[in-house]
Formats: structure tokens, C-alpha cells, sequence
């Protein structure tokens, strides 16, 4: 069973956002970036569970520059096998999902988890891209998923109900919560990582299909308006007319 897991990093929700060369680029100075949540909690740890069960390898793919390898140590650290890196700035998602399809086509992985989204974009565009480029089927927002042999079974939620689906491999599939649990790496596996392999790629050329034309900042939060408990006809009044709530 060959597992692979793309992985990207994100600023740390307590950053402060802001954009630089007229709003079209974001300002990475002073920023904290972490493994993106969905990718790790869910698809990685995962996937490290399948491999458990029933053997194979699972390899992490990340996209950026060498100061993500840090974060790719910590991938290793939780307990992937190996690890590539396409040496190039994340510009957007269908350059994102041509990376990984460029190093996946000649690997034959039976299995690609990918978080659901990324939590700075929240787009959940590279699963679906990657799997129209290498012509593979793809579920989404998948709770948990089973394998046994060639068949995986996948359960999702949806409105009202659960959905459950089969799929035979090879495949691509988007996490979300439900799929695993965090793992804290451990101080073998932070060790471990220290000699496991990282590869590191060039891109290809990948045409530009998406120009930024500007960023904005959501509005500043205003203060909490107070209403007499007596006062339920101002309640409303508030409730139609500013908050547009009924």
C-alpha cells in the first residue's frame, strides 16, 4: 500500500494578516505559519494509521521553499516514511495540484489523502484538481475510510444522514474531522526523522490561470449594542432592520 499525503503550510490563526505591493501579495514578515491542520490531523495521521494496518509506505509532498522543511521533519516525525518537496512558492491551486500530479503519475500510489482545505484560503481545490489531472476518482469532506484489498469504503455526512460510498483504488480522497486524531510526535520519532529521506525536486512550468487583483481585510468589528430585557420591540426593531437576522 503506497500512501501519499500532500502537505502545506499555513499562518498560525493568531496571526495578524496583512498585504503588501498594493494589496496583490500577502505579507509573510513576522507571520507564524504551522502545518496546515486538515492535512496533518486528519490525512496524514490517517494515513499513518492505514499503514499500520496493513502495511505499505506513506510519503509527504509539500510545495515551497526550504523553509518548510521544518515543517516536513514534523511530518516525518509523526511518522512518515519519506518526503519530497517541489522547490517552488505555492502561487495557487492548479499550480499546487500539477506538482503533485507531476511526481504521482510515475509512482503508482494506491491512495492520495489530502485535507479538505487549507485554513488561510479554505478553497478545497487541489483534491479535485489533482484527481482531473491524473484521472483518478475523488470523495470529499470523507469522515473515515476502510480499505480492504482494492475497495476502500468511505463514509460521509451529510445533511440528514450518513453517506456511505466504495471506490476502487487508486484514488483521491479529502479529509475532515472525524478521519483521525492529532498525533504528537514523540522523541524516537523526532529523531527518526533526522535521517529519513527528503527530496527535493524542481517544478515545471505550470501556466498562470489565476491573478490576484487585490486582497481586503474584513471590516473592523464594532461594539456590542445593549438592549433593556424590557425592551423587546427594540430587540426586533435591531434584529430586522441592522442585523438583517429576521
Amino acid at each position: 500500500m503506497k500512501i501519499l499525503v500532500p502537505i502545506s503550510t499555513v499562518p498560525d490563526t493568531t496571526a495578524k494578516i496583512a498585504f503588501t505591493d498594493n494589496n496583490t501579495k500577502f505579507d509573510k514578515n513576522n507571520v507564524t505559519f504551522i502545518l496546515n491542520p486538515t492535512d496533518e490531523w486528519y490525512a496524514l495521521v490517517r494515513a499513518i494509521e492505514l499503514k499500520e494496518k496493513n502495511g505499505g509506505t506513506v510519503t509527504v509532498l509539500n510545495v515551497g521553499g526550504a523553509s518548510n522543511d521544518q515543517f516536513i521533519r514534523k511530518a516525518l516525525a509523526i511518522g512518515a516514511d519519506n518526503a519530497v518537496r517541489v522547490d517552488a512558492d505555492a502561487k495557487d491551486a492548479f499550480f499546487v495540484a500539477s506538482q503533485i500530479a507531476e511526481h504521482a503519475k510515475n509512482e503508482s500510489y494506491d491512495l492520495i489523502l489530502t485535507g479538505k482545505e487549507t485554513i488561510d484560503y479554505n478553497g478545497s481545490q487541489v483534491g479535485a484538481m489533482l484527481s482531473e489531472i491524473l484521472d483518478l476518482a475523488f470523495v470529499s469532506l470523507v469522515s473515515d475510510i476502510q480499505l480492504e484489498g482494492t475497495t476502500a469504503t468511505l463514509e460521509r455526512e451529510i445533511e440528514g444522514g450518513v453517506e456511505i460510498v466504495e471506490v476502487s483504488l487508486p484514488m483521491v480522497v479529502g479529509s475532515q474531522k472525524g478521519m483521525a486524531e492529532q498525533r504528537i510526535p514523540n522523541m524516537r520519532g523526532i529523531m527518526q526523522s533526522r535521517t529519513k529521506p527528503l527530496t527535493v525536486v524542481p517544478a515545471i512550468e505550470v501556466e498562470e490561470r489565476v491573478v490576484v487583483d487585490t486582497f481586503t481585510l474584513p471590516p473592523a468589528k464594532t461594539g456590542a449594542k445593549m438592549v433593556d430585557a424590557e425592551n423587546l420591540d427594540e430587540l426586533v426593531r435591531l434584529l430586522h432592520e441592522e442585523a438583517k437576522a429576521i
